[in-house]
């Protein structure tokens, strides 16, 4: 209950409530554009001043190869099944937008775990840059795949064939997005400046960071209401996998945190980071790369549904099992 009284929180939920009742507020795309840069690099700059204290430790690298181990497995598994109840390329990107990442639910939980006095290492936002991208490959291959099989299926009679972007192209824009990119360059000024720039930066990076999130949350809050129409009458399948999808990930995530020894904090990051699902970053990569798929159903799951679980739930969920689980 007290993560509801928490005034990011209660601004994501008024979002909510405003985006319901049809209200005409609005948050300027441009504004809404800066916050979320700023919050990505206040993160970055808070990453890399605790990188510079730790260091490349062993605890470091194996919570990276889990994240990344994460990143590779989720998007499988997803798409395994989805595609039992979908065609090749609706699967794929949902699998993708699954296997990826949110980069506020993530931000969402590190301020949970700060105001909970809960400890973690500044290095797990680079884990989640690197679980950004890989799901965003799997399913372009995948989706070439898909249109291979259909032309051999269809033959001549099935007409010109819609051409497949480049994957060097798609690769270019799923590693030089620019919120990643600034994301891990923040980090690494952090690294180089250590503690005489986290002293520098400490009015930039943390005493506004609580205020921004609040802002970002309710426009967040208005954009998902916005979207929850999109899932009127789709399958009950779908609908179910964009609540439980997130718990068991998170629950895989969980065992592999158990197994490698990770902090309760590190592991808390590393569920949520596989509960999240991508709403901006990877949607429009997709849109462009698998052209055939359904907007509505990738977008609609992971904003309308995952999105809101997560930051009302699902947080406060895993950093609670994270703690008696890992101590």
């Amino acid at each position: 209950m007290t993560s509801f009284l928490d005034p990011a929180i209660l601004f994501f939920v008024f979002g909510l409530l405003a985006g319901g009742l049809r209200s005409n507020l609005e948050i300027p795309a441009p504004i809404s554009r800066f916050l979320s840069l700023y919050l990505l690099m206040a993160l970055g700059l808070k990453g890399g001043f605790a990188l510079s204290a730790s260091g490349l430790t062993t605890q470091v690298t194996i919570s990276l190869a889990a994240a990344l181990l994460l990143a590779l497995v989720v998007p499988a598994i997803g798409y395994l099944l989805l595609r039992r109840v979908l065609g090749g390329f609706d699967a794929a990107a949902i699998a993708a937008t699954y296997g990826s990442v949110s980069a506020v639910t993530f931000i969402t939980a590190v301020q949970y775990l700060d105001t909970h006095g809960v400890a973690f290492g500044g290095h797990m936002a680079a884990a989640m840059a690197l679980m950004e991208s890989p799901a965003i490959v799997m399913a372009v291959v995948l989706a070439n795949l898909a249109r291979q099989r259909q032309a051999a299926a269809g033959g001549a009679s099935a007409g010109p064939a819609r051409p497949a972007p480049a994957l060097r192209q798609i690769l270019h824009e799923s590693f030089t997005d620019g919120a990643q990119l600034l994301l891990l360059g923040a980090m690494v000024v952090g690294i180089l400046t250590g503690e005489a720039g986290e002293s520098a930066m400490k009015p930039f990076a943390v005493d506004l960071f609580k205020g921004m999130l609040a802002f970002f949350l309710l426009d967040m809050g208005l954009l998902a209401a916005r979207h929850m129409g999109d899932l009127k009458g789709k399958s009950p399948w779908l609908l179910g996998y964009a609540l439980l999808g997130p718990l068991a990930h998170a629950a895989l995530a969980l065992g592999l945190a158990r197994a490698l020894g990770l902090s309760a904090g590190d592991g808390a990051l590393l569920m949520v980071l596989a509960a999240s699902a991508s709403y901006i970053a990877v949607p429009a990569v997709v849109r462009q790369a698998i052209p055939e798929a359904n907007p509505s159903l990738y977008v609609g799951m992971s904003l309308g549904l995952t999105f809101p679980f997560n930051i009302l739930l699902g947080i406060p969920l895993y950093v609670a099992i994270a703690q008696r689980v890992l101590g």
